[in-house]
Protein backbone atom coordinates (compact mmCIF):
# COMPACT_ATOMS: atom_id res chain seq x y z
CA UNK A 1 0.00 0.00 0.00
CA UNK A 2 1.14 3.29 -0.73
CA UNK A 3 1.24 4.42 2.81
CA UNK A 4 3.50 1.90 3.98
CA UNK A 5 6.51 3.07 1.24
CA UNK A 6 9.65 4.97 1.86
CA UNK A 7 9.95 8.98 0.46
CA UNK A 8 13.31 8.39 -1.42
CA UNK A 9 15.60 11.27 -0.85
CA UNK A 10 16.11 11.53 -4.68
CA UNK A 11 12.29 12.12 -5.23
CA UNK A 12 11.77 14.99 -2.06
CA UNK A 13 15.08 16.71 -4.08
CA UNK A 14 12.94 16.59 -7.21
CA UNK A 15 10.26 18.70 -5.26
CA UNK A 16 11.72 20.60 -3.65
CA UNK A 17 14.06 22.30 -6.34
CA UNK A 18 10.38 22.77 -8.33
CA UNK A 19 8.86 24.08 -5.61
CA UNK A 20 11.37 26.61 -4.54
CA UNK A 21 11.04 27.76 -8.53
CA UNK A 22 13.17 25.73 -10.64
CA UNK A 23 11.61 24.22 -14.00
CA UNK A 24 11.73 20.62 -14.63
CA UNK A 25 14.72 21.28 -17.15
CA UNK A 26 16.47 23.06 -14.33
CA UNK A 27 16.18 20.11 -11.37
CA UNK A 28 17.11 17.96 -13.96
CA UNK A 29 20.18 18.96 -14.89
CA UNK A 30 21.01 19.91 -11.47
CA UNK A 31 20.17 16.63 -10.41
CA UNK A 32 21.84 15.37 -13.57
CA UNK A 33 18.63 13.62 -15.32
CA UNK A 34 16.78 14.16 -17.77
CA UNK A 35 13.15 16.02 -17.43
CA UNK A 36 10.91 13.60 -18.18
CA UNK A 37 12.77 11.35 -15.10
CA UNK A 38 12.27 14.39 -13.24
CA UNK A 39 9.00 13.88 -14.14
CA UNK A 40 8.61 10.48 -13.40
CA UNK A 41 10.18 11.27 -9.91
CA UNK A 42 7.50 13.51 -9.64
CA UNK A 43 4.57 11.48 -10.19
CA UNK A 44 6.09 8.63 -8.27
CA UNK A 45 5.95 10.61 -5.01
CA UNK A 46 2.41 11.80 -5.70
CA UNK A 47 1.56 8.30 -5.76
CA UNK A 48 3.47 7.88 -2.77
CA UNK A 49 1.38 10.36 -1.00
CA UNK A 50 -2.13 9.84 -2.61
CA UNK A 51 -2.08 13.65 -3.45
CA UNK A 52 -1.09 15.81 -6.23
CA UNK A 53 2.01 18.01 -4.72
CA UNK A 54 2.23 20.45 -7.52
CA UNK A 55 -0.36 21.51 -10.07
CA UNK A 56 -0.25 23.80 -13.27
CA UNK A 57 -1.50 27.09 -12.99
CA UNK A 58 -2.64 29.92 -15.55
CA UNK A 59 0.38 30.62 -17.78
CA UNK A 60 1.83 27.30 -17.48
CA UNK A 61 3.78 27.82 -14.07
CA UNK A 62 4.13 25.48 -11.69
CA UNK A 63 2.82 25.64 -8.38
CA UNK A 64 2.60 23.55 -5.06
CA UNK A 65 -0.44 22.19 -3.60
CA UNK A 66 -2.08 22.38 -0.02
CA UNK A 67 -0.47 18.44 0.61
CA UNK A 68 2.78 19.84 -1.74
CA UNK A 69 2.88 22.42 1.08
CA UNK A 70 2.38 20.34 4.00
CA UNK A 71 5.31 18.39 2.50
CA UNK A 72 7.62 21.04 1.77
CA UNK A 73 9.09 21.98 5.29
CA UNK A 74 9.39 18.08 5.67
CA UNK A 75 11.43 17.95 3.00
CA UNK A 76 13.89 20.08 4.02
CA UNK A 77 14.06 18.50 7.29
CA UNK A 78 14.88 15.06 5.62
CA UNK A 79 16.84 16.08 3.16
CA UNK A 80 18.86 18.05 6.01
CA UNK A 81 19.53 15.27 8.24
CA UNK A 82 19.80 12.94 5.30
CA UNK A 83 22.48 15.32 4.48
CA UNK A 84 24.18 15.30 8.21
CA UNK A 85 24.25 12.15 8.51
CA UNK A 86 26.08 11.06 5.39
CA UNK A 87 28.89 14.02 5.80
CA UNK A 88 29.12 12.77 9.87
CA UNK A 89 29.45 9.27 8.57
CA UNK A 90 31.96 10.03 6.08
CA UNK A 91 33.92 12.37 7.51
CA UNK A 92 37.10 11.87 9.35
CA UNK A 93 36.28 11.97 13.29
CA UNK A 94 37.79 15.05 14.76
CA UNK A 95 39.31 15.91 18.45
CA UNK A 96 39.98 19.15 19.93
CA UNK A 97 38.04 21.85 21.38
CA UNK A 98 35.83 24.53 20.00
CA UNK A 99 34.94 27.46 22.20
CA UNK A 100 31.79 29.34 21.53
CA UNK A 101 30.22 32.60 22.59
CA UNK A 102 26.78 33.41 22.71
CA UNK A 103 24.00 36.17 23.94
CA UNK A 104 22.87 33.76 27.36
CA UNK A 105 19.21 34.17 25.80
CA UNK A 106 20.35 32.60 22.68
CA UNK A 107 22.00 30.00 25.06
CA UNK A 108 18.73 29.42 26.69
CA UNK A 109 16.45 29.13 23.59
CA UNK A 110 18.36 27.71 21.05
CA UNK A 111 21.72 26.07 22.21
CA UNK A 112 20.59 23.38 23.82
CA UNK A 113 19.02 21.03 20.45
CA UNK A 114 22.32 22.41 18.59
CA UNK A 115 25.03 21.46 21.27
CA UNK A 116 23.06 18.11 21.60
CA UNK A 117 23.12 17.11 17.90
CA UNK A 118 26.69 17.81 17.69
CA UNK A 119 27.88 16.09 20.70
CA UNK A 120 26.18 12.73 18.93
CA UNK A 121 27.80 13.49 15.44
CA UNK A 122 31.53 15.03 16.60
CA UNK A 123 31.79 12.86 19.91
CA UNK A 124 35.07 13.28 20.32
CA UNK A 125 34.90 17.34 20.48
CA UNK A 126 34.71 19.61 23.29
CA UNK A 127 32.62 23.21 23.06
CA UNK A 128 33.06 25.59 25.69
CA UNK A 129 30.58 27.44 25.94
CA UNK A 130 31.02 31.65 27.26
CA UNK A 131 27.94 33.35 28.19
CA UNK A 132 27.78 37.21 27.94
CA UNK A 133 26.81 40.53 26.26
CA UNK A 134 27.08 40.79 22.63
CA UNK A 135 29.60 43.25 22.67
CA UNK A 136 32.01 41.71 25.54
CA UNK A 137 31.53 38.56 23.16
CA UNK A 138 32.62 40.27 19.94
CA UNK A 139 35.74 41.80 22.12
CA UNK A 140 36.93 38.36 23.19
CA UNK A 141 36.53 37.07 19.63
CA UNK A 142 39.00 39.68 18.40
CA UNK A 143 41.53 38.83 20.87
CA UNK A 144 41.43 35.73 19.84
CA UNK A 145 39.59 34.10 23.70
CA UNK A 146 36.89 32.88 21.26
CA UNK A 147 36.56 30.48 17.39
CA UNK A 148 32.97 31.53 16.96
CA UNK A 149 30.11 33.73 18.45
CA UNK A 150 26.60 34.46 18.22
CA UNK A 151 25.71 38.07 18.71
CA UNK A 152 22.84 40.78 17.88
CA UNK A 153 22.86 42.48 14.42
CA UNK A 154 25.23 45.35 14.55
CA UNK A 155 27.41 44.58 17.05
CA UNK A 156 29.87 43.23 14.65
CA UNK A 157 33.41 44.92 13.90
CA UNK A 158 32.87 47.02 10.51
CA UNK A 159 33.66 44.85 7.65
CA UNK A 160 33.68 41.64 9.50
CA UNK A 161 32.56 39.11 7.68
CA UNK A 162 28.74 37.91 9.07
CA UNK A 163 26.55 34.68 8.55
CA UNK A 164 23.18 35.81 9.44
CA UNK A 165 21.06 33.11 11.22
CA UNK A 166 17.40 34.66 11.89
CA UNK A 167 15.63 37.91 11.76
CA UNK A 168 12.31 38.77 12.97
CA UNK A 169 10.35 41.43 14.90
CA UNK A 170 11.19 41.83 18.58
CA UNK A 171 8.41 41.33 21.03
CA UNK A 172 6.59 42.67 23.71
CA UNK A 173 6.40 40.24 26.91
CA UNK A 174 4.25 40.28 30.01
CA UNK A 175 2.44 37.51 32.25
CA UNK A 176 -0.59 35.40 31.28
CA UNK A 177 -2.44 36.01 34.36
CA UNK A 178 -1.52 39.76 35.38
CA UNK A 179 -2.25 43.56 32.99
CA UNK A 180 1.09 44.96 34.04
CA UNK A 181 1.56 45.97 30.19
CA UNK A 182 -1.44 48.31 30.88
CA UNK A 183 0.03 50.22 33.73
CA UNK A 184 1.06 54.22 33.37
CA UNK A 185 3.95 54.74 33.61
CA UNK A 186 4.67 51.45 31.89
CA UNK A 187 7.51 49.76 34.20
CA UNK A 188 10.20 48.00 32.23
CA UNK A 189 12.35 44.95 32.92
CA UNK A 190 16.02 45.66 31.17
CA UNK A 191 19.51 44.73 30.47
CA UNK A 192 22.03 47.26 30.34
CA UNK A 193 22.06 50.71 28.95
CA UNK A 194 24.28 49.49 25.68
CA UNK A 195 21.66 46.32 24.95
CA UNK A 196 19.90 46.89 21.45
CA UNK A 197 16.43 45.33 22.62
CA UNK A 198 16.24 47.95 25.62
CA UNK A 199 17.05 51.20 23.37
CA UNK A 200 14.33 49.72 20.62
CA UNK A 201 11.97 49.04 23.49
CA UNK A 202 12.57 52.84 24.48
CA UNK A 203 13.19 54.44 21.53
CA UNK A 204 9.36 52.69 20.38
CA UNK A 205 7.79 53.80 23.72
CA UNK A 206 9.35 57.53 23.60
CA UNK A 207 7.95 58.25 20.13
CA UNK A 208 4.30 56.52 21.12
CA UNK A 209 4.12 58.93 23.97
CA UNK A 210 3.92 55.86 26.09
CA UNK A 211 5.26 57.50 29.71
CA UNK A 212 7.77 54.68 31.28
CA UNK A 213 10.11 53.55 33.54
CA UNK A 214 12.96 51.18 34.23
CA UNK A 215 11.68 49.12 37.37
CA UNK A 216 14.35 46.04 36.91
CA UNK A 217 17.95 45.45 35.71
CA UNK A 218 19.26 42.26 34.69
CA UNK A 219 22.60 40.95 33.09
CA UNK A 220 20.57 38.19 31.64
CA UNK A 221 17.23 37.27 30.06
CA UNK A 222 16.36 35.18 32.52
CA UNK A 223 16.72 37.58 34.87
CA UNK A 224 14.39 40.23 32.93
CA UNK A 225 11.86 37.31 32.33
CA UNK A 226 11.52 36.63 36.54
CA UNK A 227 9.85 39.93 37.06
CA UNK A 228 7.86 40.27 34.24
CA UNK A 229 6.57 36.40 35.12
CA UNK A 230 5.37 38.05 38.57
CA UNK A 231 3.40 40.53 37.05
CA UNK A 232 5.59 43.70 37.88
CA UNK A 233 6.74 44.52 34.51
CA UNK A 234 7.06 43.90 30.77
CA UNK A 235 10.58 43.21 28.32
CA UNK A 236 11.54 42.40 24.94
CA UNK A 237 12.45 39.46 23.37
CA UNK A 238 13.15 37.73 20.68
CA UNK A 239 12.35 34.05 21.73
CA UNK A 240 10.69 31.88 19.90
CA UNK A 241 9.71 29.51 23.08
CA UNK A 242 8.53 31.76 26.05
CA UNK A 243 8.63 29.87 29.69
CA UNK A 244 5.51 29.09 31.13
CA UNK A 245 3.15 31.98 32.32
CA UNK A 246 4.92 34.48 29.62
CA UNK A 247 3.04 35.29 26.21
CA UNK A 248 3.89 38.26 23.73
CA UNK A 249 1.39 41.05 24.03
CA UNK A 250 -1.14 41.63 21.07
CA UNK A 251 -0.73 44.39 18.42
CA UNK A 252 -4.45 45.56 19.97
CA UNK A 253 -3.44 45.90 23.68
CA UNK A 254 -1.61 49.28 23.20
CA UNK A 255 2.04 48.68 23.22
CA UNK A 256 3.90 50.28 19.44
CA UNK A 257 5.48 47.67 17.59
CA UNK A 258 8.84 47.03 17.62
CA UNK A 259 11.41 46.96 14.87
CA UNK A 260 13.26 43.96 13.73
CA UNK A 261 16.07 42.56 15.30
CA UNK A 262 18.52 39.91 13.50
CA UNK A 263 20.81 37.22 15.07
CA UNK A 264 24.25 36.72 13.63
CA UNK A 265 27.59 34.00 13.66
CA UNK A 266 30.80 35.31 13.57
CA UNK A 267 34.45 33.11 13.52
CA UNK A 268 37.29 34.22 14.88
CA UNK A 269 40.39 35.53 12.85
CA UNK A 270 42.13 32.18 13.46
CA UNK A 271 39.45 29.82 14.96
CA UNK A 272 40.06 26.58 15.82
CA UNK A 273 39.70 24.21 12.49
CA UNK A 274 37.86 22.28 11.67
CA UNK A 275 36.24 22.37 14.83
CA UNK A 276 34.76 25.81 14.10
CA UNK A 277 33.55 25.23 10.68
CA UNK A 278 31.85 22.11 11.77
CA UNK A 279 30.25 23.82 14.49
CA UNK A 280 29.17 26.63 12.53
CA UNK A 281 27.43 24.58 10.11
CA UNK A 282 24.89 22.45 12.68
CA UNK A 283 24.54 26.69 14.11
CA UNK A 284 23.17 27.37 10.95
CA UNK A 285 21.31 24.48 9.92
CA UNK A 286 19.70 24.27 12.99
CA UNK A 287 18.46 27.78 12.36
CA UNK A 288 17.66 27.66 9.26
CA UNK A 289 15.52 24.50 9.28
CA UNK A 290 13.37 25.07 12.73
CA UNK A 291 13.82 28.53 14.50
CA UNK A 292 10.71 30.81 13.69
CA UNK A 293 9.73 34.09 15.32
CA UNK A 294 7.09 33.57 18.21
CA UNK A 295 3.50 34.49 17.87
CA UNK A 296 1.23 36.50 20.17
CA UNK A 297 -1.64 34.79 22.03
Amino acid sequence: MAHSAMLDPDLLQAFVLIADGATFTQAANRMGRTQSAISMQIKRLEEILGHPVLKRAKGGAVEVTEHGRFLLSRARTILALNEEVLSACHAPEITGTVRLGTPDDYALSYLPPILKRFAETHPAVQVDVVCSSSPELVEQLKTGALDLTLCSDGNQPRAWPITPLWRGPLSWITSTRHGQHRQNPLPLAMAHQECGWRSAAQTALEKAGIRHRIAYLSGTQAGTLAPVAAGLAVTVCALTVLPEGLRVVRPDEGLPPLPDFGIVMLKGRSPTQPLTDALADHIEARFSRDIAPPVAA
